[in-house]
């Protein structure tokens, strides 16, 4: 299989469909932050950068099987300008849009910010769901999914698959957490006005920026001891950030740069990734149900 990550980030879909079990001969990523790069570049040396996500329609790769795309959030988010598609940075999800036309791969998901169902930007979302529906023979999905599920922090976000529809043998969502963790009923909650599905042209309607731990006496949640009787107020390491995420301790730290050397990557940028990324567990679920219900 081929892979191509857009707006790719620290890797975060590669490490999610791998755990998932897929096997990719071949993965591109399209990113432009430096460090972002690097790290990727890193992490997963057999890669190939293919440049900015501007620049989709004029690169010649492999027709990939899966595309992958969270897109910039910064003008849906509830504390963002609220310009939605209107914005710089959310806008360039026409890119993601550009690349599934091109390249009419079997799947590709979409993750974004819960603000993108908030209803001053319900005709941002819906306009972008046309422009998949219009591009002819996907099947998409998509539901409000929560970190929480998986891992101790609170981050709800948008995903949406789309699946060529001969190949579709089931259901990618509702997706809930496991009912002997979470209660019952707290589905219910969860999924209300977060879910919905559109086969081909027929439409169905149904932040990780605080670093801040508040520890009480003798807890820690990374293992460092401590003999502190008072309750106390610390950053969190990049370390316990990555932890939160799902990813592998240091996944952050290193990245290879464009002069070939291997260099510890500045920690307010381990921060900014870290921010910026997809919850590894969240996308390992999607893509186990993908899996078990397309035909590849």
């Amino acid at each position: 299989m081929v892979l191509l990550e857009l707006f790719s980030g620290i890797g975060g879909f590669s490490m999610g469909l791998q755990a998932a079990g897929y096997s990719f001969e071949k993965v591109f990523f399209s990113e432009i932050e430096k460090h972002a790069i690097a790290n990727f570049k890193y992490n997963f040396p057999y890669a190939e950068h293919i440049g900015s996500v501007t620049d989709i329609a004029k690169v010649g790769i492999a027709r990939p099987d899966i595309i992958t795309f969270g897109s910039p959030c910064q003008n849906f988010s509830a504390v963002g300008d609220g310009t939605g598609l209107r914005g710089e940075a959310s806008s360039l999800v026409r890119y993601a849009v550009e690349a599934v036309e091109k390249f009419r791969p079997d799947v590709f998901i979409w993750e974004n910010v819960k603000g993108i169902l908030f209803a001053r930007h319900r005709a941002d979302f819906w306009s972008i769901v046309k422009a998949f529906a219009d591009i002819g023979g996907y099947r998409l999905e998509w539901q409000l999914l929560n970190t929480a599920w998986f891992l101790p922090q609170s981050r709800e976000r948008m995903y949406l698959v789309g699946r060529i529809a001969e190949k579709c043998a089931g259901e990618v969502f509702p997706l809930f957490p496991p009912r002997e963790k979470h209660g019952k009923g707290k589905q219910d909650s969860v999924y209300s006005d977060g879910c919905g599905t559109i086969m081909q042209n027929y439409y169905k309607q149904p932040n990780f920026g605080n670093y801040i731990l508040h520890l009480k006496a003798g807890e820690t949640f990374d293992g460092t001891p401590t003999s502190e009787q008072s309750e106390r107020i610390r950053m969190l390491t990049e370390t316990e950030c990555e932890r939160l995420h799902g990813f592998p301790d240091g996944h952050t730290r290193y990245g290879v740069y464009e002069d070939g050397s291997v260099r510890t990557v500045p920690r307010a940028n381990r921060y900014a990734m870290l921010g910026n990324a997809v919850s590894v567990p969240v996308v390992a679920e999607v893509a186990r149900k993908i899996k078990e219900t397309t035909l590849f």
